[in-house]
């Protein structure tokens, strides 16, 4: 029986955990090399392609020196803790991967503070010291000085480290010395992170993660932490609030390399996929049938953001989806409960409008934009934070934000944020920019990135978590743009727009089909103004159509998900169709 290694690989955002993961499955010759190779093989959603970020954790093995190792990639941003925190039971180790520039970031300090609470041995590695300005040293005293903050034991404090650069494929105990391979790195996860023991007893497995197949159904995966699982065999499943029920495994898989390989017996310590359950979730233990015993359950930290989830009944409604009822929408977001573990859905009294609860604006965009994407139509109302009461006084949802930016830029940033009862924690250089860290009400965040990056030129770098609920701050004082809105239906005519862009700035083309209450643009004032954009200029013999000057009409503003979703207001929906975003008033009296 070979040894087992089980490892997760935790950073912040774009650290480069999926790239070095590439590199330990090239290392390890897993793929055939016949085939065509592709980069980031672990983000196979387009979602995680196209934003570049991990939002499902994945897991792969690979066999070194005779022990196998399980890796489980994880994401990094904390609107997907849900994923890191469960995922995190499964390993023995964790590889914290860090930047060489820029230390340490928000969201390092979150997935580590929890797996250092889970007692897991780390090993730092140092990446991207390939990069100009970096300073591994003084990053590797950071993590340090962080681990010493997150109360880490002794053991974990006397951590390996390793630098290299995932992309250019090294990895070496030196910064200064280059080597051409990885081992150094699968060589400190043999000495560093402890084998997995064996323990004796009644079996016990706890499920952490679901797959699905549309052959086999629901998979559950999650690692044998006492005893042997066999297939053919008859367990006892141990469910929220004591409740057990009779099961049997049909087929058991381990993982190997990047896909999974039958077996009839999976022994304690390994991490294995099982077919042929029903009813189970995430939390559940398997256990022994004449004796059963529960793991204990893992708390997932609660939402602390909601946006009203209802159908899409606006004049252009069914025209590109598929799925546009109320039954499509609510079998859809209750079947992603299923696997979504930090989200709620809530009914409302109405039968076509859904509350759904989630970890911040990310968090719910992602859950959107897949269903864009699946044909789905529907509108979704502003993001609204969860407000609290404590001991009888409101409490609100706190986040910590940081900012790094060219320094002659840092007073607009600060600005911004006072603006919104920020309060500065710290303020330092790093490089050659600024560092700046607040603490900020969420709600204040929301809308917030897009005026940063507007008044910093697109230089500042935003990142931000949640911290912990604090009583109320109080109402802010900005003033707000008011909405240009259309108070007629048809195609969008270059006459009208020309004539009205000193009023403000349009979120529309020329030719652009636009209905009744479409908000088309922004308002340079504070006050909303309808506008007729269908006129199109009056020909008669006397003017020919082309005699005027040529028009200049400056481009539309193109906002993604994400920016529609917090730049509407409270009486907005934002209409979302697999082709098209357009905001809407809810109620138009034009």
């Amino acid at each position: 029986m070979h040894q087992i290694r089980n490892i997760a690989i935790i950073a912040h955002v774009d650290h480069g955990k999926t790239t070095l993961v590439d590199k330990i499955i090239d290392q390890a010759k897993i793929l055939d090399d016949r085939k065509e190779r592709k980069d980031l093989l672990l983000d196979n959603n387009d979602l995680e392609r196209e934003r570049g970020i991990t939002i499902l954790s994945k897991n792969v093995s690979i066999m070194y020196k005779g022990t196998k190792i399980n890796v489980i990639d994880t994401p990094g941003h904390a609107d997907f803790g849900g994923e890191v925190e469960r995922v995190l039971k499964m390993a023995d180790g964790v590889l914290l991967l860090v930047d060489a520039f820029e230390g340490p970031m928000p969201q390092t300090r979150f997935v580590l503070s929890k797996a250092l609470d889970l007692g897991l041995t780390p090993i730092v590695v140092v990446n991207k010291v390939d990069k100009d300005n970096c300073t591994p040293d003084i990053v590797h005293e950071k993590v340090f000085d962080l681990m010493f903050a997150l109360d880490a034991t002794e053991e974990q404090l006397d951590f390996a480290t390793i630098y290299g650069s995932a992309k250019n494929n090294w990895m070496s105990t030196d910064w200064k010395n280059e080597t051409d391979n990885i081992i150094p790195l699968l060589d400190a996860v043999l000495e560093s992170i402890p084998a997995t023991k064996y323990n004796e007893g009644t079996p016990q497995m706890q499920i952490t993660s679901l797959d699905f197949s549309s052959f086999t159904g629901r998979i559950a995966i999650g690692r044998v932490f006492r005893g042997d699982l066999e297939a053919g065999k008859d367990y006892t499943l141990c469910k929220a609030d004591g409740v057990t029920k009779k099961v049997r495994i049909k087929e058991l898989h381990v993982f190997e390399g990047l896909g999974k390989i039958q077996v009839e017996k999976v022994p304690c310590g390994d991490i294995c996929a099982i077919t042929g359950l029903d009813g189970f979730e995430i939390g559940d233990t398997i256990a022994d049938l004449e004796n059963p015993e529960a793991l204990p359950r893992t708390e997932i930290d609660q939402p602390t953001m909601s946006m009203l989830f209802t159908i899409n009944n606006s004049p252009f409604f069914g025209k590109e989806g598929k799925f546009v009822t109320s039954r499509h929408i609510r079998d859809r977001l209750f079947k992603e409960l299923e696997k979504n573990l930090a989200l709620k859905v809530e009914t409302t009294d109405s039968e076509d409008k859904f509350n759904v609860f989630g970890r911040g604006v990310l968090h719910l965009s992602v859950l959107i934009e897949t269903m864009r994407r699946e044909g789905y139509e529907l509108q979704v109302g502003r993001p609204q934070v969860i407000i609290k009461m404590i001991d009888g006084k409101k409490h609100e949802p706190m986040e910590t934000l940081s900012i790094d930016l060219p320094e002659e830029m840092a007073s607009r940033a600060i600005n911004l944020v006072s603006l919104r009862k920020g309060d500065m924690l710290i303020m330092e250089p790093k490089g050659d920019l600024q560092h700046l860290e607040f603490s900020i009400p969420s709600r204040g965040l929301i809308g917030l990135r897009n005026r940063i990056l507007t008044a910093t030129a697109g230089s500042a770098i935003i990142n931000h978590r949640f911290s912990e609920y604090a009583p109320y701050k109080g109402d802010f004082t900005e003033e707000v743009k008011g909405a240009i809105i259309s108070s007629a239906a048809g195609k969008a005519t270059g006459y009208a727009l020309n004539r009205l862009q000193d009023r403000g700035r349009f979120f529309i083309d020329v030719n652009e089909e636009i209905y009744i209450g479409q908000v088309i643009g922004e308002n340079s004032k504070s006050d909303e103004m309808a506008v007729n954009l269908i006129k199109g200029k009056q020909l008669t013999n006397m003017r020919k159509s082309g005699t005027d000057e040529a028009m200049k009409i400056a481009p539309k503003v193109d906002f993604s998900l994400e920016e529609n979703m917090e730049y509407i207001k409270t009486d907005e929906y934002l209409e979302v169709t697999p082709k098209s975003l357009r905001m809407r008033k809810i109620v138009f009296k034009g």
